[in-house]
Parts: structure tokens; C-alpha cells; sequence
């Protein structure tokens, strides 16, 4: 079994490099690893210090640098086609989500109950969340949920974890923030179940770093209605 993890990263110079470092460290016992470091054009040290962990960890750290800012989707997406693990991680470049709960991600996957897991910030009492993060997730989450008959409590989640084969055929379009709400939605057209399990959550406010903004909100609306009445390729 192998695993891809996936790294879209954009200005992180602060975070990347721990990041990366945490990954690296995370033991799985009997699953090979690659990490993809995914650097979706930064315009501050980010692409360096990424390219001295890479040659910090020859052999695991595969770099893919845009010369443009396209967004979080497309560097998903350039993550994706370089990916060769049977499993799929992405993992965002902060300090929000920690690496070494990813065996209670992966658990679900390899003992074969399902194919996709999400990791549910609200599973668990997190005290720290904003208010409006709160309520912009769940307004979301509800609407994924009756679109597309999906039972989740976190559609926003950054934790994302899927056997390659389940996006095989899905075309992502979306390029920006979007391709959360795009790849849930395509995943429950397409018959998959998703399976939460608690994970923890270190939020971080816009002066730390936080890049989604409330127009980011409005453009999950539309990519889950364009998903579900216009869209289902």
C-alpha cells in the first residue's frame, strides 16, 4: 500500500517547512509514502524552502512549482497527476490540522469499509472555532447535505483522504477554494459515502496567515448548485 500526500501550499514560509518536517515523521507501518509539495505560485520564500526539504528528504518529497497563483483547486489538481500512491491525503501547509492523526484517517480506508474519509472538526468539542466559521460551515454543510443526500459535519474540512480510484473519471474544474464543495459534491453523485472520524483543529485567524475570505462562501454556494443542476460530469 502506498500513500500520496498531497501539499498545496501558497506563502507559507512561516509553516511549510514544519509542516513537511511532521509529515515526514509520521509512522505508518506497512504503507510507503510520497509527499507532494504542491507550490501554487508563492511569491515569498515558500518555493525554497521547499525545494531545501526536498533535498533534506531524498526520495520522498516530490516539488511541483506554478509560476502563477492559480489557487487551491489547481494545485490540488497538479498534485493529483503526479501522485502514484493507491491512497490520497491532502494536507493543508499550516499548522491547523496535525499529521499525526492520520492513521485514525487512514484506518477507515485500509480496513476496507469505505473509500473516502474526511476528517470532522466538530466531532469533537473545539472551543477555539470563530463563531462565523462555525455558522459559514454549517450553512454550507447543511446545503451539501440536502443536495446531494450526504450526512456529513464538516463538508470545509482541509482533511480529505480517498483511494486514488474513487476520483478516477471525476473531473474537477474548480480552481480556487471551490474544489472543497466540488470534490464532495462529485464524490456523493458518484455513490461514494463518506466517512468522518474526529480529527483536532488549531484555527488561525487572517493575521496568522488564514487566506479564505467570505466571498470564498458565496463561490461554495454556486459550486454546489452548479454541481448539482448543471454540472455532474
Amino acid at each position: 500500500m502506498k500513500l500520496s500526500v498531497i501539499i498545496p501550499v501558497y506563502n507559507e514560509e512561516r509553516t511549510v517547512r514544519d509542516v513537511i518536517d511532521r509529515v515526514c515523521d509520521v509512522g505508518l507501518e506497512g504503507i510507503d509514502m510520497e509527499i507532494i509539495v504542491s507550490d501554487d505560485g508563492s511569491t515569498d520564500r515558500t518555493g525554497r524552502i521547499v525545494d531545501e526539504a526536498a533535498i533534506d528528504h531524498p526520495g520522498l518529497i516530490c516539488t511541483f512549482h506554478s509560476p502563477t497563483n492559480r489557487g487551491k483547486g489547481a494545485a490540488v489538481r497538479a498534485g493529483l497527476e503526479l501522485a502514484s500512491g493507491d491512497v490520497v491525503l491532502i494536507q493543508d501547509a499550516d499548522l491547523e490540522l496535525i499529521p499525526h492523526e492520520y492513521p485514525r484517517l487512514l484506518e477507515p480506508i485500509l480496513g476496507g469499509r469505505t473509500s473516502v474519509v474526511y476528517g470532522s472538526r466538530f466531532l469533537q468539542p473545539v472551543n477555539r472555532i470563530p463563531f462565523v466559521t462555525r455558522w459559514a460551515n454549517r450553512v454550507l454543510t447543511t446545503l451539501t447535505n440536502w443536495l446531494f443526500g450526504g450526512h456529513l459535519t464538516d463538508m470545509e474540512t482541509a482533511y480529505k483522504a480517498f483511494r486514488r480510484d474513487a476520483i478516477r473519471g471525476i473531473h474537477l474544474r474548480f480552481s480556487r477554494f471551490e474544489f472543497e464543495p466540488e470534490l464532495t459534491a462529485k464524490l456523493l453523485l458518484a455513490g461514494y459515502e463518506i466517512t468522518e472520524v474526529p480529527v483536532s483543529y488549531n484555527p488561525r485567524r487572517a493575521g496568522d496567515g488564514k487566506k479564505i475570505r467570505f466571498s470564498d462562501g458565496v463561490n461554495a454556494v454556486y459550486a454546489l448548485l452548479k454541481c448539482r443542476f448543471w454540472d455532474h460530469k
